[in-house]
């Protein structure tokens, strides 16, 4: 069994790579193409995806190591091809017990994949020599907080929201992480505690197992904490109070939850810049996406922006 996983991960990491390699700069292709390579080694549990015939293990498997590969990618476009398949992976994932968490992740991240197609209708096309291919402009940080904001301007509370929302203002506001960012939690998981990324992230606020164990939650199969609401928030509340306090701007800081703190800092140092709008075309897609989507959830929920929040008084 060993030996088939291994040949259907490079077979779709190869077949990944043709694509990308099409769009995307050759000096950057190597260090993507190992990373999901890694990635899909490490992340896609054949103990989980054992509860579904092996035609949609197969099925699943690619979507999401191609999807994985997207989201890593710097241009948001790409994410357009997956909706379809988003669409069909969904209720095969919601049929299963053992296959529901990731249902619930995939269930809160299919609207980056449809708020990219409206970026995609949306952005203005610079003519080129008769011949040439049509190359679309990375969409403009301005330009994704609009569609955004029109993307969410009468979205419901997510299921969960009203039982968790008032408990753990107070977690965050105990940390000196401002009350309002616990809608970071919708954009994550939709406030469900049982979201599991494919990459591994879980929980509430959907924090790797590493960055977890570094702010004191167990991981354990006996008790993963990250489950946990409470714990889950006050990690999440302690990391982003760190980011800010380290980047001194909101945005970065969750651009940095998000994509890491290390790869933020080096943006920034090659761009030579102290804002999020000047490296946003060269952070993940997700990333790209994330940050924007978190300030449209937090202006449709308590009609605040980031330049708004005020950090809690010790």
């Amino acid at each position: 069994m060993g030996g088939v996983k291994t040949f259907l991960i490079m077979l779709f990491v190869a077949s990944f790579s043709c694509a990308m390699h099409a769009q995307q700069k050759a000096d950057q292709s190597d260090d993507l193409m190992e990373s999901v390579q890694q990635w899909a080694e490490e992340n896609l549990d054949d103990s989980v995806l054992n509860a579904l015939k092996q035609v949609d293990q197969d099925r699943v498997r690619a979507f999401f190591t191609q999807l994985q590969g997207q989201f890593e990618g710097t241009n948001v476009y790409h994410l357009v091809a997956l909706k379809e398949t988003a669409s069909q992976v969904l209720p095969v994932l919601q049929q299963f017990e053992e296959t529901e968490p990731l249902a619930a992740w995939l269930q809160t991240h299919l609207d980056y994949l449809e708020t990219a197609e409206e970026l995609q209708r949306r952005v203005t096309v610079t003519p080129v020599k008769p011949g040439a291919s049509l190359i679309l402009p990375s969409p403009t940080p301005q330009l994704e907080r609009s569609v955004w904001n029109k993307t969410l301007e009468k979205r419901p509370l997510p299921p969960f929201a009203k039982n968790y929302v008032p408990q753990l203002k107070q977690v965050f506001v105990a940390e000196g992480t401002p009350a309002e960012l616990v809608w970071v939690a919708e954009v994550e998981s939709s406030f469900n505690p049982k979201a599991r990324s494919p990459a591994g992230a879980a929980g509430l606020f959907q924090l790797m197992p590493s960055a977890a164990r570094s702010l004191g939650l167990s991981t354990s199969w006996l008790g993963d904490e990250r489950l946990q609401p409470e714990k889950s928030a006050r990690a999440a509340a302690k990391h982003l109070r760190h980011l800010h306090s380290h980047f001194g701007d909101w945005r970065l800081a969750l651009a940095a939850y998000n994509a890491g703190q290390a790869r933020v800092d080096n943006l920034l140092k090659k761009s030579k810049s102290r804002s999020f709008d000047a490296i946003a075309h060269r952070l993940p897609a997700e990333t790209q996406m994330y940050v924007p989507k978190v300030e449209a959830t937090l202006h449709r929920r308590e009609g605040l922006t980031l330049a708004d929040l005020k950090v809690p008084k010790s």
